[in-house]
């Protein structure tokens, strides 16, 4: 059976006080901000047909949840945006080993990635949707193109950056590149494709709104 030192217990009381201060400002600062927010305007200080009020956005869910469309809208929503942001990870981290394993490849392709992420994406929002239709696949289509560049950018980065004496150790040792890969690569890159998967899963979740607004302007069009 293990035991603790006194000192240990301290320092653990020390990280769970931490941790609540830490929440208890968060959902202050929300509070603050919503608070903040319904006084400029119930006073008319800010234009509730811009930015509306707390108030009414409770009414609007209140409104939607009782005729049933709310939880159908999230629905799609997520999985809009669950499909387009998996399929940008994979993609993402398949394209950046595939760099990686080949030099000579990541020379040639490494402009064309950069241009393509550089690229007003969102501004070919009704492009998209002409050419691949206004549908559910247009939306994930959009969300995969905001996301997949910027993914395999900030992971091959992390992996052309490992330690370099790692891999000359390995390498002395005759490793293997998939076992360079294995060994050290990937394992050193954990915290850099989880910080990229953070980016990813907003931008997945940019390009589906984008695109569903973008939908609903040629929707308008067409019955107007």
């Amino acid at each position: 059976m293990f035991t603790f030192s006194n000192e240990h217990y301290d320092y653990l009381k020390r990280i769970k006080k931490e941790k609540r201060i830490i929440f208890f400002f968060r959902i202050l600062i929300v509070i603050l901000f919503m608070f903040v927010w319904e006084v400029l305007a119930q006073n008319s200080i800010i234009n509730t047909f811009l930015f509306s009020s707390p108030s009414k956005v409770i009414e609007t869910i209140c409104s939607l949840y009782n005729n049933g469309d709310l939880l159908r809208h999230v629905g799609v929503s997520l999985y809009e945006v669950f499909i387009s942001f998996f399929m940008a990870s994979g993609i993402g981290i398949i394209v950046a080993t595939i760099l990686w394993s080949n030099e000579r490849l990541s020379k040639i392709i490494d402009p064309y990635i950069t241009i393509l992420n550089s690229l007003p994406k969102v501004a070919l929002g009704p492009l998209i949707i002409i050419w691949v239709g206004a549908s559910m696949n247009s939306i994930i289509f959009m969300a995969l193109m905001i996301s997949v560049f910027v993914t395999i950018i900030n992971i091959y980065n992390g992996f052309i950056n490992v330690n370099e004496n790692y891999i000359i150790m390995l390498k002395s040792f005759g490793a293997s590149k998939w076992q360079i890969f294995r060994k050290v690569v990937f394992p050193s890159n954990i915290e850099n494709i989880i910080s990229a998967l953070k980016v990813n899963i907003s931008m997945s979740l940019i390009g589906t709104k984008h695109t569903q607004g973008e939908k609903r302007k040629i929707y308008k069009i067409r019955h107007c």
